[in-house]
C-alpha cells in the first residue's frame, strides 16, 4: 500500500492586524460606482506554501481569487461546463476527448492556442508529485489544429471533463513554464484577475485583466491577505478592514452582524480516520467499539454550533443525489470491549472546530473504555506524523468533491490500497473491487450508484467514522455583491464581485 501523498499545504500565518489592508496604490477607498470599481479586500485562512505552484493546494487559491482556470469548470450541480473550452466530445471509446477552444487571451496578451493548452496539460502530467486530479491517470495532450486540442488517457476515462476542471490543471501562458518544472503564475493565467505582486506567504495583489474572455470584472483588483487566526479574520470583517473573510470559525459568528454571515452547504465532511495498518485499530472489533461510542449530534451542535449536520455517510446533503442512493453498510465486525486500550488521537488547529471535536471524541471514547491521549498541532507540524501513520486516529476535514467533482475519484484516492490520500491506510479487497467497478461506469447515474455501493463497503470496514457534514460560513460585508462561495470551495471572486 502506498504512503499517502501530501494532503494539504501548510496552513498558518501571523494574525491580521487592524488597518493592514490599506496601502499605497490599493485604491481601497474607490467608490463602488467609479469607472474602475473599488478594490476588494479579502482575508483567506490558508497561506500559499508552494510559491503558488498550480500543481498542489495553492492552485485552489488561484481559483478562488479568479486568477486561473482550465478547460472546464464545475457548476452548482457538480457538472462539467465550459471554461476555456467551448465544447468537447469523446472519441476512441473514451480514451480520448476533443476540446474546442473559445477565443481567449492569456494575461500577458498572447492568444490561447491549442498548442499552448497542450503544452500546459503536458507539463501538469509530468509534474512530480502529480496533481491529485491525475492520481493514477496517464494523460497526454496534442494540438489538433489552432482551435482544438485532443486529450488522451491510457485507459478510458469517462470523467475526463470533470477531471480537467481541477484548478491544478489550469492553463498558463507558454512563458510561465520553467525548465525545471516550475510555473510562474504572475501575469500568465487567463482569469479575470492577474497576480501582480506576491508578498511571500502573507499577501498578494491582483489587478483586473481587462481582456478576459468572460467580460471585464467590476472590481479593479483584489488585495488578499492570508490569515490563519479565525478570530482575526472575523474582527477584520467586523471593523471594516476587509470586505470578505473566508471560512469563519463558528464561535465568532455571534459577534458579527447577521447580514454579513453567509452559509453554504458544502461537500466537506469531517471524519474520524482510524489507522488500520498499525496500533489498536488494526482490530476491527475495536474500530466497531469506537463507532458505537460516538454521538455525532453532540459534535454538530457543540463543536460546530449548528453549522454542520450529523453525517450519514461520506457524501453529504450538498450532493443532492446521494441521499436517495445510499446503501446501508453490511458485514461490520462485532464491537469488542476496549478494556483500557491506549490510543493517540490527532487533530490540527488550523480549523478551530477540529480540536473541539477531538475533545468531544476523547470524552466519548474514554467513557466507552479507551484511554485517549490528544495530539493537537498546526497542520504543518502534524502532517509528517499523520502521513507516517504515527497516530491511532485522526480528526480530518475533507471536501469530497474538491479534486475532480467525481465521487469515485475520491474513493479511489482515500480508501483503496494504492490510494494517494489514504489516511486510514485501508487495504481491503472488496473495497478495491467495488471502486474499480465504479471507475468503469461511464453514465452519471450508474457511476453514482456504484459509488454508493463502494461507500457502503468503506463504511463497513469502520476505517473511517463520518462525523459531520459541514456548512461553509463566509463573512461577506453587506456592501459586497456577487461573491461566489460554493460547495466545492473552488470559487470566491468572479467578474461580478464588487463593492
Amino acid at each position: 500500500m502506498r504512503t499517502p501523498r501530501r494532503l494539504i499545504a501548510g496552513l498558518f500565518v501571523l494574525p491580521l492586524l487592524s488597518g493592514c489592508f490599506a496601502s499605497p496604490g490599493d485604491d481601497a477607498s474607490a467608490s463602488p460606482g467609479s469607472g474602475d470599481g473599488a478594490r476588494l479586500r479579502v482575508a483567506l485562512p490558508f497561506a500559499p506554501t508552494e510559491n503558488y505552484s498550480p500543481y498542489g493546494q495553492d492552485a485552489m487559491l488561484l481559483s478562488r481569487l479568479g486568477v486561473a482556470e482550465g478547460l472546464t469548470k464545475l457548476d452548482a450541480n457538480g457538472t462539467a461546463v465550459p471554461a476555456l473550452a467551448e465544447s468537447w466530445s469523446s472519441e476512441n471509446g473514451g480514451r480520448s476527448w476533443l476540446f474546442t477552444l473559445r477565443d481567449a487571451r492569456f494575461q500577458d496578451g498572447e492568444a490561447v492556442t491549442a498548442k499552448a493548452v497542450a503544452a500546459a496539460l503536458t507539463a501538469a502530467g509530468k509534474a512530480d508529485p502529480a496533481p491529485s486530479a491525475l492520481s493514477g491517470v496517464k494523460l497526454t495532450a496534442a494540438a489538433e489544429n489552432d482551435g482544438r486540442v485532443r486529450v488522451s488517457t491510457a485507459e478510458a476515462d469517462p470523467v475526463l471533463p470533470l477531471r480537467l476542471s481541477n484548478p491544478s490543471l489550469a492553463v498558463f501562458a507558454p512563458k510561465a513554464y520553467g525548465r525545471k518544472g516550475t510555473v510562474n503564475v504572475v501575469g500568465t493565467a487567463t482569469g479575470p484577475f492577474a497576480l501582480t505582486r506576491i508578498d511571500g506567504d502573507t499577501a498578494a495583489t491582483l489587478k483586473r485583466f481587462d481582456d478576459y474572455w468572460g467580460g471585464r470584472a467590476q472590481a479593479s483588483g483584489v488585495t488578499a491577505r492570508f490569515v490563519s487566526d479565525g478570530t482575526a479574520r472575523a474582527n477584520a470583517l467586523r471593523t471594516g478592514d476587509v470586505d470578505i473573510a473566508e471560512s469563519l470559525p463558528v464561535a465568532q459568528v455571534a459577534a458579527l452582524d447577521k447580514d454579513d454571515v453567509h452559509e453554504v452547504d458544502t461537500a466537506r465532511t469531517t471524519g474520524l480516520y482510524l489507522n488500520t495498518k498499525s496500533g489498536a485499530f488494526t482490530d476491527a472489533g475495536l474500530r466497531a467499539a469506537a463507532r458505537e461510542a460516538i454521538d455525532t449530534s453532540v459534535i454538530a451542535e457543540g463543536a460546530y454550533e449548528g453549522y454542520a449536520v450529523p453525517a450519514r455517510g461520506l457524501f453529504g446533503p450538498a450532493l443532492t443525489w446521494a441521499a436517495g442512493k445510499r446503501v446501508e453498510p453490511a458485514g461490520r465486525a462485532r464491537a469488542t470491549g476496549p478494556g483500557g486500550e491506549r490510543i493517540t488521537l490527532a487533530a490540527y488547529s488550523d480549523r478551530p472546530e477540529l480540536p473541539e471535536t477531538a475533545q468531544v471524541l476523547q470524552q466519548q471514547l474514554q467513557k466507552a473504555g479507551f484511554e485517549v491521549k490528544l495530539e493537537v498541532r498546526t497542520y504543518a507540524r502534524l502532517e509528517g506524523d499523520l502521513l507516517g501513520g504515527k497516530f491511532d486516529a485522526a480528526v480530518f476535514s475533507r471536501n469530497m468533491m474538491l479534486d475532480t467533482g467525481d465521487p469515485v475519484t475520491v474513493l479511489a484516492s482515500d480508501y483503496t490500497c494504492d490510494g494517494s490520500n489514504n489516511l486510514s491506510f485501508l487495504c481491503d479487497r472488496n473495497v478495491d473491487r467495488l471502486v474499480a467497478a465504479a471507475q468503469a461506469e461511464s453514465g452519471t447515474a450508474e457511476r453514482q450508484d456504484a459509488a454508493m455501493k463502494a461507500e457502503a463497503a468503506v463504511l463497513g470496514t469502520d476505517s473511517v467514522i463520518p462525523l459531520v457534514h459541514q456548512k461553509l460560513v463566509a463573512g461577506i460585508a453587506t456592501s459586497v455583491r456577487g461573491a461566489l462561495p460554493d460547495p466545492y470551495e473552488r470559487t470566491l471572486i468572479g467578474t461580478g464581485t464588487r463593492r
